[in-house]
């Protein structure tokens, strides 16, 4: 998986062209979701966008929800394709905006910052406590979350798989061949957005 760190700040300057640190506003909001959205169809393989707010100032709910919350709804979609959205050093009132328009439309991403990563928007229990064992791990299958968790199997795979649905985890399928796999053929891997 190709990885790519864009500064929200250098593609608002290109893209705007006024100097302007604030992102408020559904057009201004618009034109950056666009030029992100340019990024992630020139990639044909699976990628993942760590979008930085550093050095950005503030946010409203409009551009929250016309950039954030309608990119991370395509995403959900499959609009993009393979793609993964990680948000990077937003402040205290840029992640409550975003946690905001995120929660109203019941969607989620991961925010990473100096003390490490956290949920924004909405997300089920039993999900924050597998997506917990995921980033912990850096890696699972479904038997091993079964077997930790006391779970049957189509239920860590559920589980699994919903958050690779929610683009919270990668998802690579890696052929058994182990003499305890019973299936000897394919099985699937899950990892963190943050490896």
């Amino acid at each position: 998986m190709k990885k790519r760190t864009l500064s929200l700040k250098k593609l608002t300057q290109a893209v705007l062209k006024n100097g302007s640190r604030e992102m408020t506003g559904r057009l201004r909001g618009a034109r950056v979701r666009e030029a992100l959205e340019k990024v992630l169809g020139e990639e044909k393989e699976t990628l993942r966008v760590v979008l930085d707010f550093s050095g950005m100032g503030s946010i409203d709910f409009s551009w929250a929800d016309e950039v954030v919350a309608k990119m991370i709804s395509r995403l959900w979609g499959g609009e993009y394709g393979e793609k993964f959205l990680v948000l990077k050093n937003l402040s205290a009132s840029q992640a409550e905006n975003i946690d905001v328009a995120l929660e109203r439309k019941r969607l989620a991403l991961l925010i990473t910052g100096p003390g490490g990563w956290r949920i924004a928007g909405s997300l089920n229990n039993y999900l924050i406590r597998t997506l917990n064992r995921v980033m912990e791990k850096k890696q699972l299958t479904p038997r091993e979350l079964s077997e930790e968790e006391g779970i049957e199997i189509n239920t860590s795979g559920t589980r699994l798989l919903n958050l690779y649905r929610r683009r919270l985890v990668v998802r690579e399928e890696r052929p058994t061949v182990g003499k305890d796999d019973f299936h000897r053929g394919r099985q699937y891997l899950y990892q963190s957005l943050l490896v």
